[in-house]
């Protein structure tokens, strides 16, 4: 399909109506923020909880767009464009992808399932590459929008397909099932992932296995008593199972870990056999195990499938955002290279560069089955829609085809002879994405080219960070603006990139406590408004020239103010900021009075907002004071709008208080560790994603003998023989001394490890004494797994402490899902 397919049939597919001219679509586009090329897309004005495309169809043709998917009713075209119109440009899209998926008939894996859809499919096209041209979901694109936006990538080129499809409320796996239209099956598992809609595992297993209804068969552990059950609903589908049982089309007979991996003993149809697993956690092993069952019920011999495993690498389905040398920074992608990857990585770049230069690593691609000269005259107009200005290009398939690329792109053989000409990143300041496929060895680049760190790291998740924010802004409906809170470092994750992140969602205003930390801000190119919440007595003139807003809380701040507008006609915009309650900063309500004849004599001082905060909105106990705060908040208010003249903005809530009292969303909300997956209640909690990792490295394992002490100060004494695992974090990365001595505690392969004699300034010991681990592994502080607010609660103190205290030299990686 890379001619691509004409509007009329477009319109024919949606149901809608074709205004304009007929042209050719080869490429789909929801988002104008994300690089597409001018000619051959259809920008789709999706409608959705939080945004509503057609606002933004206007930029789409700046960007060059002259074909649209619009709803009834909306703006006239332009002279030479065109437009198909419909009545629901979702329903629209969907409807496209399944006429498009049904005009090709090679086979098609659907895979669904709680956890591992991602791993099972990436595994499955390194497993049958060598046989098949394979088209599949890039990243984790299994929603209602990911998933037609995928199936739209099937050509006449390929010979199978693997699509996966999430769900998170009934209903709708029957609109992923028609554009999908699976002839093999995987259900990977069940579990409490995206369950706040269903009453149980099993109604949200009955809602997956509609995936599989006109299937011909469906790979699936047997021992998983749910989605065994879920599946023989089905008539006519042949249920491949593997496990433990022995009615399993694949037995495991033995399964043992190995200092390599696991070695699995496993029967078929009589037959026993041996294969080799590289990995040892239990859902790696059960991705794997799925990965077997198809391959063997695909009638690839264990002899081959043994071959191929040994290949098998984890899967990164995020890409991470590391520090760079000269002032840079890497997006680390350098592990596959593939067009539909490509394509995302690319679209993570323009979120990350934020007006800085983009930089790309590209290695050739391999095994394409697209003609060389087409396959690289795409992936040039694809760099050129991205806005990319430097390339360098690694391999000689990209060499060859020279003559498609900007006359500046530097050409090298392999990795070693990149890194012998260029050490360092070339560009200064560059957000340089690393591209390649793993043959090519392009990590070396990103190792030689990060700025040096030691091995502890706190890893952050944008895309959960993405799933809060979307939770509260469905929470306060679109007319409610949202403030982000980067202060403290971002809540000890990092303020310059999640600032970025929040600017890229287009949240309304970014709150930082201190003027130092909007100045950094807007050195670092961010122009989202910023309200300065805690200002010491900085000059007015530096809020100025840095466009940042203050802050003013007493005779003082608004003396100074009122002296700097009188004679600077831009001053800055003020916020005036009330205690109702906290006694912390903020005029008292004895002194707003006062504060209402300094405002009626001024026409040059702008007032932006007014706000307060709220004392303690998270604890039922006190709401009768939290109400009396918002109450008093409103008349304070009312008094200060009518001295003005009009009506700032309103905001008093925190997270807590956005949730927990509507009355208090006002025109503003104000979000901080919320936006971190910690919400008012246990309830809300499980609606939201935690964001942050922290975790270390093994750097030795040694054997103790019975007796000796551990750490300084020889209070930690081994009562029997003991093998202890030596960290590299300690109190000076924000590990605090309170959890040494058994009090603190890490998982080392799932495993819990407690810490063992005292916290060091640089390191810990963990006692591992029959564990399964190994130098190197990881150990896990706190994850999504192991939330924040356990490792919190081992320390005595709350999830705001935990998260700020951690050190700066712990390097933070940022990482996007697909």
């Amino acid at each position: 399909m890379r001619q691509g397919r004409l509007l009329s049939e477009i319109a024919k597919a949606t149901g809608g109506v074709l205004h304009g001219g007929d042209r050719r679509i080869s490429h789909l586009s929801i988002d104008t923020r994300q690089p597409f090329p001018q000619e051959g897309t259809l920008f789709i004005a999706l409608g959705g909880k939080h945004h509503d495309g057609h606002r933004y169809v206007a930029e789409a043709r700046q960007r060059g767009v002259k074909a649209f998917l619009l709803r009834s009713g909306d703006p006239p075209l332009e002279a030479g464009e065109s437009a198909v119109v419909v009545v629901d440009t979702l329903k629209a899209l969907q409807a496209l992808a399944a006429w498009h998926r049904a005009q090709f008939n090679f086979p098609v894996v659907g895979i669904t399932g709680s956890n591992g859809k991602t791993v099972v499919k990436e595994w499955l096209s390194q497993l049958l590459a060598p046989e098949e041209r394979i088209v599949r979901s890039p990243g984790s694109w299994n929603s209602q929008v990911g998933v037609p936006l995928s199936v739209w990538a099937i050509s006449t080129a390929d010979t199978l397909g693997i699509f996966e499809a999430g769900i998170s409320e009934a209903g709708e796996m029957d609109a992923l099932a028609r554009i999908i239209q699976p002839t093999l099956g995987i259900f990977t598992n069940i579990g409490p992932a995206h369950g706040a809609n269903f009453p149980d595992d099993r109604a949200k297993a009955e809602e997956k296995v509609k995936l599989f209804r006109s299937s011909r068969s469906v790979v699936f552990c047997i021992d998983n008593k749910v989605v065994r059950e879920a599946l023989s609903t089905l008539p006519g589908v042949e249920l491949v199972g593997w496990g433990r049982a022995g009615n399993a089309s694949l037995r495991i007979v033995n399964e043992r870990i190995e200092t390599d991996g696991t070695r699995l003993t496993l029967a078929r149809a009589g037959h026993e056999f041996e294969l080799s697993v590289p990995f040892i956690d239990s859902a790696s092993v059960e991705n794997a195990l799925h990965c077997i069952a198809l391959l063997l019920h695909l009638g690839h011999a264990p002899e081959t499938i043994a071959t191929r495993l040994r290949t098998l690498r984890p899967v990164s389905m995020r890409l991470e955002l590391l520090p760079g040398l000269n002032n840079g920074t890497l997006l680390n992608d350098a592990y596959s290279n593939d067009l539909s990857s490509l394509t995302i990585a690319l679209s993570q770049l323009a979120r990350t560069s934020v007006g800085r230069p983009k930089t790309v690593v590209l290695s050739d691609i391999a095994e394409s089955g697209e003609p060389p000269a087409e396959l690289y005259a795409r992936i040039a107009g694809s760099l050129r829609a991205a806005g990319v200005e430097h390339l360098i290009a690694v391999g000689p398939g990209l060499k060859a085809q020279a003559k498609l690329f900007d006359a500046s792109t530097l050409f090298y053989a392999d990795a070693e002879q990149l890194l012998h000409a260029h050490p360092e990143p070339p560009v200064n300041g560059a957000v340089t994405l690393v591209k390649g496929a793993r043959s090519f060895g392009l990590e070396r680049v990103v190792a030689r080219w990060e700025e040096r760190t030691h091995g502890t790291v706190m890893e952050v998740d944008l895309e959960a960070m993405r799933h809060n924010l979307n939770h509260y802004r469905e929470l306060c409906g679109p007319q409610v603006r949202i403030m982000a809170m980067v202060k403290a470092g971002g809540y000890g994750s990092g303020a310059v990139e999640l600032a970025r992140f929040f600017a890229h969602e287009q949240v309304a205003w970014l709150g930082v406590a201190y003027a130092d930390e909007g100045i950094e801000l807007r050195r670092q190119g961010i122009r989202t408004p910023v309200l300065v919440m805690n200002p010491e007595p900085v000059p007015m003139e530096t809020v100025h020239r840095y466009r940042l807003e203050a802050e003013v809380y007493d005779r003082r701040s608004l003396k100074s103010a009122l002296d700097f507008a009188e004679h600077v006609a831009d001053a800055p915009a003020v916020h005036i900021k009330l205690d109702t309650g906290m006694h912390r900063l903020g005029f008292m309500p004895n002194e707003v009075p006062e504060l209402l004849e300094a405002l009626r004599g001024t026409k040059q001082l702008r007032i932006s907002s007014i706000l307060s905060h709220l004392a303690a909105s998270e604890d039922p106990a006190h709401d009768a004071f939290t109400r009396e705060q918002i109450g008093l908040f409103r008349q304070l208010s009312a008094a200060i709008s009518e001295a003005l003249g009009y009506s700032p903005l309103l905001h008093i809530a925190n997270s807590a208080g956005a949730t927990r009292f509507p009355e208090a969303r006002f025109d503003m909300v104000r979000l901080g560790i919320g936006l971190h997956g910690i919400g008012a209640d246990a309830q809300e909690t499980a609606l939201l994603q935690p964001v942050e990792t922290l975790r270390t490295v093994i750097a030795q394992i040694k054997d103790i003998p019975a007796g000796d002490s551990i750490s300084y100060g020889r209070r930690a004494r081994t009562t029997g023989a003991t093998r202890i695992a030596v960290l590299p974090i300690g109190y000076a990365d924000g590990l605090s001394r309170k959890l040494g001595e058994g009090k603190g505690r890490v998982w080392i392969n799932g495993q819990e490890a407690r810490t063992i004699g005292a916290i060091c300034m640089d390191m810990c010991m963990v006692d591992v004494s029959g564990l399964h681990c190994a130098l190197g592994d990881d150990a896990v502080v706190f994850s999504p797994a192991h939330p924040v607010q356990e490792y919190a609660r081992d320390l005595g103190t709350i999830p705001y402490e935990a998260l700020t205290a951690i050190s700066p030299r712990v390097k933070r990686v940022f990482v996007h899902g697909g």
